[in-house]
């Protein structure tokens, strides 16, 4: 029987701040193809076609309130935020410690200061829509994708590079 790796440690960075001790929680985006059906004369049932992909999204939350929160909020530079999770996860029946890296980059479309209360901890929740987002693990790049420039690299595989090539960029 094997134990899943979990998250023992993490820390965000805000375009190379780190915010180690005051990042509480981050959603990491969710990765979702963008489907349509499609059945033509002939066919007894409809397949789906991938039609590219939904968007990316991060929410991401901290204890208190920053300056630095508000840096990114009505950025006119679409990709002009970079956002860095860093993780680590521990598999418990091994020991294994596994790094986990993720590297964002987008604008922050909202920034939520909470409910400010005289002897509670304030949170501040920021959400950020992403045009770029590479996962690491162990070293190993899983998966990247810049949505800016047509990349799609599935363990190190360009799956977009002869879509790119058939229309010359």
């Amino acid at each position: 029987m094997a134990l899943p790796k979990t998250l023992k440690l993490m820390n965000v960075f805000l375009n190379g701040t780190s915010f180690y001790g005051v990042a509480t929680e981050v959603e990491l985006p969710k990765l979702s193809s963008k489907f349509e059906d499609y059945q033509a004369g002939g066919m007894f049932a409809p397949v789906e076609i991938n039609l590219g992909m939904e968007k990316l999204e991060l929410t991401h939350k901290y204890a208190g309130t920053d300056e630095k929160f508000y840096a990114g909020f009505a950025e006119a530079q679409i990709d002009k935020e970079m956002i860095r999770f860093a993780g680590s996860y521990e598999q418990d029946d091994t020991g294994e410690v596994t790094p986990v890296e993720v590297l964002m980059r987008g604008r922050h479309k909202e920034v939520d200061g909470g409910n400010s209360k005289v002897g509670e901890i304030t949170e501040t929740t920021i959400k950020s829509a992403l045009t770029y987002y590479k996962l690491t693990m162990g070293g190993k790049d899983v998966i990247e994708i810049d949505t800016l420039n047509v990349i799609i690299k599935k363990n190190g595989k360009d799956i977009y590079q002869k879509h790119r090539e058939a229309i010359g960029i």
